[in-house]
């Protein structure tokens, strides 16, 4: 899979995206990682790549030429129109569904964007997705593409040395990762759970997916309306709940519901 990254800081992008396992993975050519410098395509004698916003306003905004030149070069190099996402706070948030999504691409642009934003004209005639990491916003789309990046990449067959490893992580079936454990046995009073000592692999798997779903009941509830349980699982989910609920009355948090009983009439007495 290869990644091309359109922006005004090429070593930022290319130094974060060097280590670790997309590091590796681009030294094994299973993926790689190309930095594109907008200023490159600039035609002015001083590489500037920005300019004043029509109507007035703080800031400087990217000019739409260079933006467009340096996808049209690619384009030509590639022989292919790459989808082209564009970071900013107003786009979808980025989830695991959608890296899943793009994982299925050969080709992926990321346009990071700078100062004010982009002349809205490069937009209209580039960019096909719209992504965002998060509700805030930041100095630039370089960060954001390489969080992405990084998580489209470990979805990419060959990129992780344990092929189950991306199957079983965070969001998986909507639902969060079980925790996880390794040696020693006890440390400073705390033990591991005795049913991963057993050697049992079914009721290991039991074990850690039954964790999964109280551990994101507990911290991303939200994401429990789409996850994919058995009969079962909802089962143990709704024991969960129950747990909860009665837990919150015994301490007070919540008053005892009181059961309304509609009179002949039809009227709650």
């Amino acid at each position: 899979m290869n990644f091309h990254i359109l922006t005004l800081f090429p070593e930022m992008v290319m130094n974060g995206l060097s280590t670790s396992i997309t590091g590796r993975a681009m030294e094994k050519g299973i993926i790689s990682v190309e930095a594109v410098n907008i200023r490159d395509y600039s035609t002015d004698k001083h590489r500037h790549v920005d300019d004043a916003p029509y109507g007035g306003g703080a800031g400087m905004v990217m000019q739409p030429g260079p933006i467009c030149d340096a996808y049209e070069d690619l384009c030509a190099r590639t022989g292919r129109r790459p989808r082209v996402i564009y970071m900013t706070p107003q786009g979808r948030v980025f989830t695991q569904q959608i890296a899943e999504e793009l994982a299925k691409e050969e080709e992926l642009v990321f346009l990071c964007g700078h100062y004010e934003g982009i002349d809205e004209r490069a937009l209209e005639l580039v960019a096909t997705d719209y992504l965002s990491i998060g509700d805030y916003v930041l100095t630039g789309g370089e960060l954001p593409a390489m969080v992405m990046i990084d998580c489209i990449s470990r979805l990419v067959p060959g990129v992780l040395n344990n092929e189950v490893s991306a199957e079983v992580e965070s969001f998986h079936d909507n639902l969060l990762e079980y925790p996880q454990y390794t040696r020693p046995e006890v440390f400073r009073g705390l033990a591991v759970p005795e049913v991963l000592l057993s050697g049992h692999h079914k009721n290991i798997e039991k074990w850690r997916r039954e964790q999964s779903i109280k551990r994101t009941l507990e911290r991303r509830p939200d994401l429990l309306e789409g996850a994919n349980l058995s009969k079962k699982e909802r089962q143990f989910l709704d024991e969960l709940l129950w747990q909860r609920e009665a837990l919150a009355r015994e301490r007070g948090e919540i008053s005892p519901t009181q059961t309304e009983e509609p009179d002949a009439d039809g009227a709650n007495l």
